[in-house]
């Protein structure tokens, strides 16, 4: 099971430094982490491979799940942990038998207290919004964008004395014994090692953009889609399975799915700094603004890079390649085959009558949930790289450098009832095939302790957000973000617990 050329420590290696806490990752699981430990007293430090922290977190839509919220309670509602554990397995459908019960109880009872350790870290909110079978509305969506969580998250474990490592790239966990002592980084062309008495939390993400991990768990054909966050590579996984550990749920994902390609540049709503203040203006005028003010701001963000719904292909739609040609049934995953195309991109075209269908509820483009809903002219308006329209065909193609004859044929072959045949004729895109996020995370139990395939923790090691996720099924928007801060607190008092009790710098009053 164990490697020792790769993970045990050479007799001549150099131990940089021994800290209580070693956290792997800088995104919304490993920042909290991070902050808990040290706010108990202990020493950490944060390594994170990327330029800045961030991860998942600051690439999601910032939706949170909560009960028991100030926000519900200013709306009247009345609600409970239990109830938002009971009504969680409804998102599963057919897999809930494969859902982790106890774990999902922990994320139930952990979020009343987690969501106001967010506000009290100056994060701040719209909601709740209601998403079924939700019994009552628990989703609330980040002001004024996930960046946020970031920002705030970053300032406070700075003031609780974290040391954050940029670009150190985690390479492997060093043992003594069957025991996870520290890690070998890479850092400025040099590997270095650092020990830490608690243990090391690992909270470095899912694999979504490993193509080895997700051509063992899913398939080749998922292997060839790419991922919403690029350095989504599983280096958490692959480093806990060389001691032992094991990845359940690792075939479950969201996605493929189609998505627009992103703007060159980021829209303002995107640049919009995290501070406070203006999140609560932001959070004033989404209760007092009318609609016509405010939805022109929202549709800068809710025409970025959403999927487009796949009712327009049960209207008459087709997808198309670069060269104009259609590859397979649109009603079929049509995100599995396009990687296979040339740059792996496609053109979704209609024509004038499922232009004017898609104009107005309940015929919209894309939605963010619980905020707004984007329409055929919100993409004309503020995604012109992504819109084409002409009066014919042949002009179509001359728009997007398709052929004109392949173009053609493509809808002529599509035909039937929702024939393309009304100008004006539109190409939205480039859409690209991606994964949101993966649910393949290490089995841990309810303290976030790393198992090993006899169900038995791997002393030292300890697992938060998508890297621990453990079999719990996250399905529901604002889930996956609760999860990366609720387990990240816990694995971060556990692991300072343990180094209290492994003599390390804490005291006890600290942790009481």
């Amino acid at each position: 099971m164990l490697t020792p050329d790769r993970i045990h420590p050479g007799a001549d290696e150099t131990v940089e430094a021994t800290v209580d806490v070693l956290v792997v990752g800088g995104g919304g699981a490993g920042l909290a982490a991070a902050i808990e430990a040290a706010e108990a007293g202990a020493r950490v430090v944060l390594l994170e491979k990327n330029d800045v922290p961030g991860g998942s977190t600051s690439w999601s839509i910032g939706s949170v799940s909560a009960s028991q919220t100030p926000h519900q309670r200013a709306q009247g509602i009345d609600d409970t942990p239990q109830a938002h554990w009971e009504d969680m397995p409804g998102f599963a459908g057919d897999l809930a038998a494969r859902d982790n019960d106890a774990l999902r109880r922990v994320l139930c009872e952990a979020m009343p207290d987690t969501f106001q350790w967010l506000l009290d870290s100056g994060v701040r909110f719209m909601g709740p919004m209601p998403e079924p079978p939700h019994r009552v509305p628990r989703m609330h969506n980040v002001l004024p964008n996930s960046r946020s969580f970031i920002y705030h998250l970053t300032r406070r474990a700075q003031r609780a004395g974290v040391e954050i490592r940029v670009r150190a790239r985690v390479v492997d966990l060093a043992l003594q014994g069957d025991a996870v002592k520290g890690v070998r980084f890479e850092q400025h062309g040099a590997v270095k090692r650092i020990d830490a008495r608690g243990g090391v939390i690992l909270a470095a993400g899912d694999f979504t953009n490993s193509p080895e991990l997700k051509a063992r768990f899913m398939g080749p054909q998922e292997a060839k889609v790419a991922a919403v966050n690029p350095t989504a590579t599983g280096d958490g996984q692959r480093m806990a399975v060389r001691c032992g550990a094991r990845i359940v749920n690792g075939d479950l994902a969201l996605g493929p799915e189609l998505r627009f390609i992103a703007p060159a540049k980021e829209n303002f709503v995107r640049r919009l700094p995290p501070w406070r203040t203006l999140a609560a203006v932001m959070q004033w005028s989404m209760k007092h603004l009318p609609d016509v003010i405010l939805r022109p701001f929202l549709m800068k963000f809710l025409t970025t890079a959403l999927a487009p719904a796949l009712t327009l292909f049960e209207d008459g739609a087709i997808l198309v390649n670069t060269r104009g040609e259609r590859f397979g049934d649109e009603t079929d995953r049509p995100a599995y085959r396009l990687p296979d195309q040339p740059d792996g991109v496609g053109y979704i075209v209609i024509d004038g009558r499922i232009a004017e269908r898609y104009c107005r509820w309940p015929h919209f483009i894309s939605t963010a949930p619980g905020v707004a809903y984007a329409y055929l002219a919100d993409y004309k308006r503020n995604r012109p790289d992504v819109y084409r329209e002409a009066g014919t065909i042949e002009a179509l193609a001359a728009a997007t450098g398709m052929d004109a004859q392949a173009l053609a044929r493509s809808i002529a072959e599509a035909g039937g009832a929702n024939s393309l045949s009304r100008a004006p004729f539109i190409a939205l895109g480039p859409v690209r095939a991606v994964f949101v996020h993966a649910e393949g995370g290490l089995l841990v139990d309810t303290r976030h302790r790393v198992l090993d395939a006899n169900d038995r923790p791997i002393a030292g090691l300890f697992a938060a957000g998508s890297t621990g996720q453990g079999g719990l099924l996250l399905k529901g928007h604002g889930h996956h973000l609760a999860w990366a801060f609720a387990s990240g607190r816990r694995a971060g008092r556990f692991a300072a617990q343990l180094a209290l009790e492994r003599g390390g710098s804490i005291t006890g009053a600290a942790l009481a």
